[in-house]
C-alpha cells in the first residue's frame, strides 16, 4: 500500500487508528475527497462528519472562529477521546456539516505516532468509523470490513485499540450537551467545563 501521508496528499482514503476506533479518513481541505470517503462507506451526504486534527493548534488555524469560549473548552478536554461539536458562524468545510452549516464536529485525538504523522501532512482530515453503515466500530484493524480494506489507498495498523467510539458533546448552545456517550462519560467532561466556561464569560456562538 502507498504511504498514508502520500495518499492523504493525494486525495485518497485511509484507515487510521485514533485513541478510541479505526477510522477511515481523507484530506478535508476540499470536497472531494470527502465525497470519495463518502461513496466508499455508502454514508449519505447529509450526514455530518467530524474534523480531526493532530493537535489542537492545527485545528484552530483552520477554525479561528474558535478562539474566547469554544476554544478554551476545547482545551480542557483536546486531545482526548471526545467530539466536540461547535459554531461555525463562517459556515467552513460544508461536506462535512450535511444539513447544520452553522455547526461542526472537532476531533483532536491522542493518535498513534504514525497516524499523527499522516494527519498532519495534511492539516486536518474528515474522520469516520471505519466500518460499513449500522456496522460494529472496529477496534482492530482485522474488524475493518474487507471491502473497505480493499479499496483505501493506505491503512495503519496500531494494534488492538479501545473499541468505544467518542465521547460527543454539543457546544452550540447556552449549555454543553451530550449527544452520545462513549469512551469517557459525559458526566466527567461536564464536571471539567464548570470552571472553564465560567472563567472565559461562555458564548458559544462568539
Amino acid at each position: 500500500m502507498t504511504d498514508p501521508a502520500e495518499a492523504l496528499r493525494d486525495g485518497e482514503v485511509v484507515i487510521l487508528p485514533t485513541d478510541t476506533v479505526y477510522g477511515l479518513c481523507a484530506a478535508a481541505a476540499a470536497p472531494e475527497p470527502v465525497e470519495r470517503l463518502y461513496a466508499l462507506k455508502g454514508r449519505a451526504a447529509a450526514q455530518p462528519s467530524a474534523l480531526l486534527a493532530a493537535s489542537l493548534d492545527a485545528l484552530l488555524a483552520w477554525l479561528p472562529e474558535l478562539e474566547g469560549g469554544p476554544a478554551a473548552i476545547a482545551r480542557e478536554l483536546l486531545p482526548g477521546p471526545y467530539t466536540l461539536v461547535v459554531p461555525n458562524p463562517a459556515r467552513r468545510y460544508p461536506w462535512l456539516t450535511g444539513r447544520t452549516p452553522d455547526a461542526l464536529g472537532i476531533r483532536v485525538p491522542v493518535l498513534p505516532p504514525a497516524a499523527a504523522r499522516a494527519v498532519a501532512a495534511v492539516g486536518c482530515v474528515v474522520a469516520t468509523s471505519a466500518n460499513l453503515p449500522g456496522g460494529p466500530d472496529p477496534r482492530r484493524l482485522e474488524d475493518v470490513p474487507r471491502e473497505l480494506v480493499e479499496q483505501a489507498a493506505a491503512a495503519v495498523d496500531a494494534g488492538e485499540l479501545p473499541g468505544t467510539p467518542s465521547t460527543v458533546l454539543d457546544l452550540t448552545g447556552s449549555e454543553p450537551r451530550v449527544i452520545r456517550e462513549g469512551a469517557v462519560p459525559a458526566a466527567d467532561a461536564l464536571a471539567r467545563l464548570v470552571d472553564v466556561r465560567l472563567g472565559a464569560e461562555y458564548h458559544p456562538g462568539s
